[in-house]
């Protein structure tokens, strides 16, 4: 199965790739790795919420904003090798959470991407990771995402 039909049988879509908010790029090759810049969880080019987790933003509503960023992520991979097919392993998942200073489940957050990768990539999609509590992200944005992905 493709990862574009395995996508669909998830009822996902990978989104257009965003224009970068700044002097970036949105995701590098370099030899067999793609590195991706961070992700923020836009939806048809919105941002569904501002705020810190465990104060203007749940929990379990980050954890899905983190599931969107992930696919955001991963339409910048398939934007810069052409093809997610192409991906042999999720090597790396940086997470940051926008967090109210009490709050402590940056972990869970998190587990929306990669809970996303492995839906996606199954063995493939099982990497390494940090969940990173932040006092604020660009736009206010709750969770930001990015990847490091091996691809052949």
């Amino acid at each position: 199965m493709s990862v574009a039909e395995r996508l669909a049988e998830l009822g996902l879509e990978l989104p257009a790739v965003s224009a970068p908010a700044g002097a970036y790029l949105p995701a590098v090759v370099t030899g067999s790795l793609v590195y991706t810049a961070g992700q923020l969880p836009f939806a048809s080019g919105v941002l569904p919420a501002t705020g810190k987790v465990g104060a203007e933003v749940a929990a379990d509503d980050a954890k899905a904003y983190a599931r969107t960023a992930a696919l955001n992520a991963l339409a910048a991979v398939a934007d810069a090798i052409g093809s997610l097919d192409r991906v042999t392993r999720v090597v790396k998942v940086v997470g940051f959470v926008a967090s109210d200073p009490s709050f402590t489940g940056q972990p869970g957050v998190i587990n929306g991407a990669s809970e996303l990768l492995g839906e996606v990539f199954g063995e493939a999609g099982k990497h390494a990771r940090s969940a990173v509590g932040v006092a604020v992200l660009p736009l206010d944005s709750p969770v930001e995402v990015e990847l490091i992905v091996e691809f052949a």
